[in-house]
């Protein structure tokens, strides 16, 4: 097994883990290992699918109106401009 260090915590989420731990009755370092498994190890695949909507979800949320062009403009862009470069329109620098 390995050992894992977190340092420079914020003491309030040291303090929210403690809480937590007492909670489920179990120590502080049982707790983070449930954290843990119960966030990287998922055995059912109903609820990991559902976990990974929800991530996707929230990423799609964040980087909304961001401006980027799509993967559709990107490609045809380039595209356009190898095209260009063929027939000796444009500098490819």
């Amino acid at each position: 097994m390995a050992t894992l260090t977190v340092r420079n915590l914020d003491d309030d989420i040291v303090r929210r883990l403690r809480i937590r731990a007492a909670e489920h009755g179990r120590s502080a370092e049982a707790e983070h290992r449930a954290i843990l498994q119960s966030v990287l190890v998922c055995n059912d695949p109903a609820t990991a699918r559902k976990q990974i909507i929800e991530r996707l979800a929230e990423f799609r949320r964040r980087t909304a109106g961001r401006g980027s062009p799509s993967a559709a403009d990107q490609l045809r862009e380039s595209r356009h401009m190898r095209l260009a470069a063929l027939a000796g329109t444009v500098d490819e620098t």
